[in-house]
């Protein structure tokens, strides 16, 4: 008689716990992915409107006079977000780029340092420099994309344009840009830096080496996407 006792409560215990598996998975709603709630199964969701990148190109354009004598004649054109920090580099003068600067400190001093050039590969250096132009209205040209190839969000981004123009005179063109939905130029502001530098006196703004860079236009045009 116990023995039956026993065997009818394990039954019954055995069935509750049935009961409540069967009531706790009628419970459970089934996951749904973050792709399926915004219709697209099976899809990678979308990046906020904040962080799409946008297709177009900046194109930075300024006249150039080629200045006879030593220590002048160097330039380089780069991008930078509006904390300063350096996003890449359009163009620089092939003499300074491939170490010109360890020679001679004053050559486009501040590309220098902002673009790290002494611990770049030669192939990236190759990449972005070339031999001194020939006088006449230059052109160069931003895809949208870090050093490293990654393409940049929308947003304000600086461009500079700086030309050593004799010894440690030297002057430094810069402008903000908004890069977004909609064609914008942006004409940039001169800074000129005169220091005298050993023998050679500091020039003015009236010395011909002030006519080397000029008229410094940067132009956005969107993609068509």
């Amino acid at each position: 008689m116990k023995q039956l006792q026993k065997s009818l409560i394990a039954i019954i215990v055995f069935a509750l716990l049935i009961t409540l598996c069967a009531c706790k998975n009628e419970d459970k709603q089934p996951e749904t992915s973050s792709d399926e709630t915004n219709g697209i199964t099976g899809a990678t969701s979308v990046k906020s409107d904040e962080t799409l990148s946008l297709g177009g190109e900046l194109t930075i354009t300024f006249d150039y006079e080629k200045i006879s004598g030593w220590a002048t004649n160097q330039f380089a054109v780069w991008i930078e977000d509006t904390d300063g920090n350096y996003i890449n580099t359009l163009y620089a003068t092939k003499w300074t780029a491939n170490g010109g600067y360890k020679s001679r400190p004053d050559s486009i001093k501040i590309w220098v340092k902002k673009s790290g050039v002494d611990s770049m590969q030669k192939s990236a250096v190759d990449a972005i420099s070339g031999a001194t132009p020939k006088a006449g209205k230059l052109s160069y040209s931003w895809d949208l994309t870090y050093s490293n190839g990654e393409t940049v969000p929308q947003g304000e981004y600086m461009f500079f344009v700086e030309g050593t123009l004799r010894w440690q005179n030297h002057v430094v063109y810069s402008g903000v840009i908004e890069i977004g939905d909609n064609a914008v130029t942006v004409t940039a502001e001169a800074e000129y830096f005169f220091e005298e530098s050993g023998d050679n006196p500091a020039l003015n703004e009236d010395s011909l080496e002030v006519a080397m860079i000029s008229g410094v236009v940067a132009v956005f045009e969107p993609g068509l996407g």
